[in-house]
């Protein structure tokens, strides 16, 4: 099951980092998440996040990090949490 927490707002292509405002739910390191947009869909593990140049475990809804990515993104691409679903 996959759920929205943001949209891509600017991508650093040098370095591979994308801006993404977490809007709808929380996002934590370790977290495995899908980003998908009109020229993009693939799945990644978060591995490193950054809010103000400062290193973060967890982003909340309201707050923007700096998101460590593969592959190129744009801006508007979606960012997924993908959520194991229990039986």
């Amino acid at each position: 099951m996959e759920t929205e927490v943001g949209k891509i707002t600017h991508f650093y292509k040098k370095i591979g980092v994308a801006i993404v405002e977490i809007t709808l739910a929380p996002l934590k390191v370790g977290d495995l998440i899908r980003i998908r947009g009109k020229h993009t869909d693939f799945t990644q593990p978060v591995t490193s996040m950054e809010i103000e140049h400062q290193k973060v475990q967890e982003a909340l809804p309201g707050q923007v990090i700096g998101l460590q990515v593969i592959e190129p993104v744009h801006e508007l691409d979606s960012v997924f949490k993908i959520v194991e679903e229990t039986p």
